[in-house]
Order: C-alpha cells, then structure tokens, then sequence
C-alpha cells in the first residue's frame, strides 16, 4: 500500500517568564523554522510613547560572496504601539512567520513617521531618522535550524531611548534595545517496524494533538513540541488488525530533537 505522509499543524502559547511569551511552531520539515518577534518595554516617565513599527527584518550573511541580504519576517502586524502599554509580562507580537532556515546575524525594526510622546497631556513628536532610514538594527547572530521556533524578545528600554533637549520640538529618539533569543519547541522522531501499513505516531499538546504517517521506511517525525513530558500513541491502520502502541514518559527538551528509537509493534 502506497504511504501517505500527513502532519498536522498547532499553536500552542504559553508563558515562561515575565519577560517571555513564547509560540509553538508549524509543521517546518521543509527546511525551515518559525520566527516571532515580541516587544516589551522597560518603562519610562512619560504619559506615552507611541512607536510606528512598519516592518521586520532579518539579515542573512553569504559566506561565499561576503555580502549580507535583508529580508522582511512577513506576516507583520505592522502599527503604532504604546511602549508604555508593554510592561509587567505584556508583549506585542510584531511578526510571526515560517523562514528558511539557517544563520542569521541581525533583526531590524523598520519605523514609519507617526512616533510621539504624551507628557504632562501634550503630544510632541519623537524624532527617529535613523530609524526611519534604515530601521533600529539589534545583533542576534542565531543559526535556525528546520523544524524549531524561535521567539525573539526585544526589550525597549524606554526611559533610556528617549532624550530630552530642551524644547518640546526637539526629542529624540536613541534607542536602547536588548533582545533575547529561545528555541521554544522541540522535534520528536523514531521509527516503527511495520512497513506494510499506515502507522499514525502522536502525542497530545494540551488538548490539541500533534501528529504523522512514518514513512515508507518506518520512520516518524513530530515537529514543534513545547518542552516538557508527553506520552507518544503509534496507531496501525484498521486492517493491519494491529492495537496501538503507547510509549510513556517521553521528555522533549526546547531546541533538541528527542530520538525514541525503534518501536516494535505487535
């Protein structure tokens, strides 16, 4: 019988820290790996300080030719964000995305004109030309490998950013960014022995289930599962009259893949 190769895709969100809000990856096995970028803020003493936040770019560096490409996340949620609004573990999500994987060595907020600042109930324009020219640019050098998601946290500490010279038509911003980086998923994978029929390999996330045909070599791949202990079912089609096979205690740990080995179904 002709196999059938399936996975099914899931989000699943969950928090880490106060300063981490992390995502759970697509079905990547095509050779690539699921980035978010989140904002938070370290406040200020400022009413508000509203940042124009129009796309987000990685930066690619080719070895071979010694020349470096930008290129936008995609699926941006591009608009206007209230630094002040980002505190106490509240993020914004500003791009959230499958990209080919490999090394990359910067992100950079590209900023549109509307930035402003609300002191004492006046709003003054935030003066960003660098930002605005070629975007606020952070150092990550991260390599994404297939099959992973990785959350970027970009920490805008405000009260240090925004720079006060005297009169109201005269402040700028200089940024002072810090950024975090984690691998918030990991890859199952192992193998059956049957190869005559369908066997299903699963594992429940929550109360969404990740699962996969294994391959007509018996082999089985599980990606984007957050870190922690799951139970992995391998379910042989109806007509191999074959029961399901569990295996208990598998530990997934972020940004590793777990290997099972080979299961012998009976």
């Amino acid at each position: 019988m002709k196999k059938q190769i399936k996975s099914l895709s899931i989000f699943f969100a969950i928090i880490l820290s106060a300063f981490l809000f992390t995502g759970c990856s697509n079905d990547t096995s095509d050779g690539a790996a699921n980035v978010s970028v989140r904002l938070t803020d370290a406040p200020g003493d400022f009413e508000a300080v509203n940042i124009d936040i129009q796309d987000v770019l990685i930066q690619r560096v080719d070895d071979e030719n010694d020349k470096s490409t930008w290129e936008s996340i995609g699926n941006i949620n591009a608009g206007v964000y209230n630094l002040l609004e980002l505190t106490g573990g509240i993020t914004a999500v500003l791009a959230d995305n499958e990209v080919p994987a490999g090394a990359i060595t910067q992100i950079r907020l590209l900023l549109g004109e509307n930035n402003t600042i609300v002191m004492e109930g006046s709003e003054y324009p935030l003066k960003t030309p660098s930002g605005q020219q070629s975007g606020l640019k952070l150092q990550v050098n991260e390599t994404l490998e297939a099959g992973y998601s990785y959350d970027f946290l970009i920490d805008f500490d405000v009260d240090k950013s925004v720079v006060l010279a005297g009169a109201s038509d005269n402040i700028n911003l200089k940024p002072v960014l810090r950024v975090t980086t984690k691998a918030t998923t990991g890859i199952l994978k192992g193998s059956v022995n049957i190869t005559d029929f369908q066997v299903l390999a699963s594992v429940m996330v929550g109360e969404e289930t990740v699962s996969a045909y294994a391959d007509e070599e018996g082999n089985f791949v599980l990606f984007g599962i957050p870190e922690g202990t799951y139970t992995l079912t391998l379910t042989p089609e109806e007509a191999s009259a074959l029961e399901a096979t569990v295996v208990e205690g598998v530990v997934i740990t972020n940004g590793e893949t777990t290997d099972v080995g080979r299961v012998t179904l009976d």
